[in-house]
């Protein structure tokens, strides 16, 4: 719901400022279920879902969204693209969420504050609990400030999903490159970098599901080469020319971990 919407008393409550996108094939109900009831909690949310034209939402996921926009092909980037910029003018903050992922209880507002107590922040990110297929806590993401630095020479320690961005920032840099297939999100970041901060708030405010169908986890080598490819194009070219003495180390270090984190999950018995 896009504008103000009355209540018992007569009085009204401001429509949400957020949005956030749920791109779905529909393919993983109890997921999709839990990720759309998480975003509810998270604060006063547009949640817009994209799917197939083929996709046939129960009544319990129509209930959970404010609407629900047909995905044209051409990707994932382009999928979320398309959703951001068909948003109501009243929204001003967006981000996306994997339909398996899940933002925790007040996390949008938590976030929404860090933009707002900064008109010079340009993106708001927060910290990142990481759990199995099944749920179970793996690690969190507690990056602090420093990781907006580290976005240009090692690992991607602002996880999207528990980013919030603005609107305005979104489409002054272009959005996403609907070219990129998994380092769209890092692209993003680095692009949104170079027009303002990107301010750490100190609380965990989101969930990333890492499991093998989840899709930076099952194309692990395409995703870290084509998270380095980007990183060397946002660099000045003195620096391009000479990241080759450290990318193939950076590479391998986040192939590596990445593997550590699926081994994790295989001795639990959750593949």
């Amino acid at each position: 719901m896009t504008t103000d919407e009355p209540v018992g008393d007569n009085t009204k409550v401001p429509a949400p400022k957020t949005a956030i996108i749920v791109p779905t094939l529909g393919q993983r109900p109890q997921y999709l279920r839990e990720c759309l009831s998480s975003i509810r909690q998270s604060g006063r949310v547009h949640i817009r879902l994209v799917a197939p034209s083929s996709y046939q939402p129960s009544s319990e996921i129509r209930e959970l969204c404010d609407d629900i926009v047909t995905d044209l092909g051409g990707g994932l980037a382009n999928a979320i693209h398309s959703a951001i910029t068909t948003l109501p003018t009243s929204i001003f903050y967006v981000n996306w969420l994997g339909d398996d992922d899940q933002l925790l209880p007040g996390g949008i507002e938590t976030l929404e504050k860090g933009l707002e107590d900064g008109t010079e922040a340009v993106l708001a990110f927060g910290g990142c609990a990481y759990v199995d297929a099944a749920g179970r806590a793996l690690f969190v993401n507690r990056s602090g400030a420093w990781a907006s630095p580290l976005l240009s020479i090692g690992p991607q320690l602002v996880s999207q999903p528990a980013v919030l961005l603005r609107r305005a920032t979104y489409e002054r840099v272009g959005g996403l490159d609907t070219s990129l297939r998994f380092a769209f999100d890092l692209d993003l970041l680095l692009k949104a970098r170079r027009t303002g901060k990107l301010r750490h708030v100190d609380k965990v405010v989101a969930a990333y599901r890492w499991h093998p169908d989840a899709l930076t986890v099952g194309g692990r080598r395409q995703s870290v080469t084509e998270a380095s490819h980007v990183r060397k194009q946002h660099l000045p070219p003195v620096l391009r020319r000479v990241s080759i003495l450290w990318e193939p180390l950076v590479r391998n270090a986040i192939f590596i971990t990445g593997l550590a984190v699926t081994q994790r999950m295989v001795r639990r018995g959750t593949q």
